[in-house]
Order: structure tokens, then sequence, then C-alpha cells
């Protein structure tokens, strides 16, 4: 297929395109090729002031009637322009993210369908928010009546990652917009590419000037001036866990809200009665979906010491016939990674594995075919102990632990030993050894003879160093929300705890 250019954009603050104060730009490297195809502009504290005060505008703006304030309906008209849009730009959409972030071009088409989703199901939301407005609360006294209104929180900061660059963007921005907040956004600078498209996107429909700005550039340079800077009411976050933590400490300065996602190492048991093929495949789908870049990646896999043998031997002839190749190319089914850091720290997980006792059972390096690029072959890892770095630790790439065990009490005492709690998963045919598990994890999403499902109307979100607050759902939409109580005194008699003077 052709490959088209990377488009030349600039910052996007207050509905336009804005050249950065300093005029620095970034590199983009094409992760398939290693070659340099493009640039995109380093924002830096003094633009995000300028941007900042952008959003902070458009919030009040006509005392809010413009946006904040006005109708959802008004709100929702938007988001579906942008659907629209985005819809109408997939093909485009799909390919520049492929070539920025590595990921295979089927997977970024089914991301930009979702992105259009998003929008759609959070302009419903958005209409509908209107109708709840005032709901009643119950009082056990009859001279009070109460209310609840919901409003938009003010203007956020959104600070995204890069393995979902665009998705992963929109679970901030649609549900943000749908609320009446303004809102920053902070893309990762490994993958800004199409958040910036979605800028242009914004452009095109007129969205009123400073409801969306768009900030590329560094975490140290851009991210933590938005996280700490005191005209921004709220910080929506996803990423490490360390730059999490940081995020957190800059915020409690203002005792301002945070929302986080910070990764996980997420478990997946799977017992001695499945179909051991369909079992095999929902295990390496779990953890080399997203060429292994995803928080949720179910990399810990625990196996009934039963059936191990058979079942381990099934995920390597498996693996083995896993397409590892340029993510533009037809039925590519493992790009590279993002970035030549991903790629060496990645190699450094699966070389300290080895050194500390592990057996890399397949893969664990370059595939021969590619003499170029960061690629990485799917690796499965076992005779893996609970203490190695490998089982602990978030690699964020395809490599795949597998350890043993023999009851479900033992599985789920595997399962659970980790800092983290994003996700989990359970394979087996027994209900009600399902239902058992699925309670007893401790993870924020569990899936059931499957891994990494994802649907806009279900809450995602983990628990532990996983993070805290829940996207997607009428969960998302909340998360820019403020809830305001007001009460009212229906009588017409005076209080009467005072006596009235004379």
């Amino acid at each position: 297929m052709a490959i088209p250019p990377m488009p030349t954009r600039q910052l996007f603050i207050d509905g336009e395109w804005r050249e950065p104060i300093l005029k620095n730009r970034i590199p983009i490297v094409n992760p398939a090729t290693q070659d340099v195809v493009g640039d995109i502009p380093a924002a830096t504290k003094e633009d995000v002031e300028v941007a900042v005060n952008a959003a902070r505008r458009a919030f009040s703006r006509n005392k809010g009637k413009d946006w904040a304030k006005a109708p959802g309906a008004l709100r929702a008209k938007y988001l579906r322009a942008i659907a629209a849009k985005v819809t109408e730009r997939k093909s485009h959409l799909a390919t520049l993210e492929s070539l920025d972030s590595g990921k295979p071009l089927d997977e970024t088409v089914w991301d930009m369908e979702d992105v259009a989703g998003c929008f759609e199901f959070y302009a419903d939301l958005a209409e509908g928010l209107d109708a709840k407005q005032k709901a009643p609360v119950s009082l056990p006294m009859e001279t009070f009546k109460s209310y609840v209104l919901k409003q938009p929180i003010g203007v956020v900061g959104l600070i995204t990652p890069w393995n979902y660059p665009l998705l992963m963007a929109v679970w901030k921005v649609a549900p943000s917009l749908a609320a009446g907040c303004t809102a920053v956004l902070k893309p990762s600078e490994l993958a800004s590419v199409t958040c910036l498209e979605l800028a242009d996107i914004c452009r095109e429909v007129g969205l009123p000037p400073g409801v969306l700005n768009v900030l590329t550039g560094y975490g140290s340079e851009a991210g933590a001036p938005l996280a700490s800077h005191p005209s921004v009411d709220k910080i929506a976050f996803t990423g490490s866990f360390a730059t999490g933590s940081k995020v957190m400490t800059a915020a409690a300065q203002l005792v301002k809200p945070v929302s986080m996602e910070l990764g996980g190492k997420s478990p997946l048991i799977v017992f001695d009665d499945v179909d051991l093929d369909k079992a095999a495949e929902w295990a390496l789908f779990g953890c080399f979906w997203t060429n292994g870049q995803i928080c949720s990646a179910t990399s810990r896999l625990l196996v009934h010491e039963n059936i191990a043998s058979e079942f381990i031997e099934k995920l390597v002839k498996w693996s083995k016939n896993i397409k590892v190749s340029d993510p533009l190319e037809e039925g590519c089914r493992l790009g590279p990674v993002v970035s030549e850091g991903q790629y060496e720290k990645i190699l450094k997980f699966i070389s300290t594995a080895k050194s500390e006792g592990a057996t890399i059972l397949h893969g664990g390096s370059r595939p021969e075919h590619l003499n170029k690029g960061f690629f990485i072959e799917p690796t499965i890892i076992t005779d893996v102990t609970t203490s190695m770095q490998i089982w602990r630790e978030e690699v964020f790439g395809p490599v795949l632990c597998v350890k043993t065990f023999s009851s479900e009490d033992e599985a789920i005492e595997l399962a659970n030993d980790s800092h983290y709690g994003l996700g989990a998963a359970v394979i087996s045919n027994d209900a009600e050894r399902c239902d058992r598990v699925s309670q007893d994890f401790e993870a924020g999403i569990v899936w059931i003879n499957c891994s990494q499902p994802c649907f806009t109307q279900a809450p995602w979100g983990g628990v532990k160093r996983s993070g805290f607050g829940r996207e997607l759902g009428e969960w998302g939409l909340d998360n820019y929300l403020s809830v305001k109580q007001v009460t009212l005194y229906t009588s017409n008699d005076p209080w009467g705890w005072y006596k009235p003077p004379c």
C-alpha cells in the first residue's frame, strides 16, 4: 500500500494552530523501519499556560452558556460531528496510527471504529444529562426538599499513553466534553500524530475555540506543568506507576482531584477442563494483542499442572504461527514495539529472567527475517518463580510467563500476589468455579473464558497500584462531573429555633 506522508502540525490552542513558543520539535520515528518520518511540536510550560488560559476562557465564556452550561444536546451535536469525521477518515487515521506506534493495521482500523463509537456513546449521555438534573433526594423531614445538580468539574488536564494513542485519549476527551468541561490534552511524545489529527477534526466541525486544546511534547516539559497548574481543576492520567505517583504529588499540592490508570501485571488462570486450542489462543491474545503493549495484558499465565505440558506445547505451536511483520503488511498480527527505548527495556527483562534461572521457551529476540525495526518475537518464558522480576514487574511487551498450580486456592493466591490489580481472567467450563474465582480476584476488570475484550459501555479501571477511578460507561462521565446538593425549606412557618425578639 502507498504510505502517506506524516502531516506537519503545530500545537492546537484556542481553536488555532500555533507554533510552540520555544519553537522546538520532536522527531517521529517509524518503529518498523527506524526511519525518521516527520516531527511534532514540543510544548513547554509557556505553551501550557496559554492553553490552560484558553480552556478557562472557553469554560466561562458567556457565563458558561456557550459550553459548560449549554444544553447537553448542543454538546452532543459536536460529539456526533466528530464521530462522523473520524469514520470518514478511518482508513487514513488507522494508517497514521500504525506508522506512528507500530500497531498492526487491522488493530488500528478497529481502534478508529471504537473512537467513533466512543464519541457517539458520550453524545447520547450528554443528551441524557439534562433530564437527570434536579434528581430528588428523599429526606426525613417534610418541610425540606432536596435535589442534586451534576455540573462540569471545570478545566481538565488529560495525559494519555502511546499504546492506544487516539483511543485512550478519546476515553478522556469524549466524556469530559460531554460533561461540559474544557480540556487540555497532552498525549505521549512517542505517538501523538492522531491526537493532532483529532484537533484538526475539531477545527473542521467548528468546536468552540478553547474547548479542546492539544499539546504534544515531553512529559517533563509539558505534562508536569499541566498537572501542577493552579487553573486546572482535575487531572486524568493513564501511564506508568512511577509517573502517576509524580502526577499525584503535583496535584496534591492544590488538593486537585485525579483519576488514574497505572498499568498492571494481570493473571490468567487456565483450569484442566478446557478446550486446549481455544484456551491457548485466548492466552496468547491476552498477552500479545497490541504488540504486548497493553496495561491489562494477562502476562502471568497460571496453568493447572494436569494439562501444563500439553498446553505449553500448544502455546509454542500457536506462537510460531503468529505473523510478525511491518504493521502495514496484510495479515500482520505482531508489529514492532513503539521505540528503541522500549525495545531495549524488554530485551533486558528477558535477559534478566534468563540469568535468574527462567527458561526462554520460545522467542526472546528479534525475528530472523527482520533485520531492522523494534521487533521482538512473541516470547514464552517458563520455570519462573514468584520472586523473579519478569513475574512481578510490568514488561509492556510481547512476553508471557507461565507457572503451574495444583488447586483453585493456590491459583487465586498466586493470581492476587501482585502490587497491581487491573485485569484478571479465568478459563474453565465450570460456571460455578468461574463465578467464585471472579469474586476472589483482586482486580477492577475480570474476563471469563476470554481476555482483553473492552466495551465503551462497561467500566474500566483497577485497584491497588493499578490506580483508581473508572473510565468508560456512565462511570467515565461521572469522572468529570461535580455533584451539588440543593436543599430548600418549603414551609411558610418560621424555623422557630430562637425566641423572637420582643
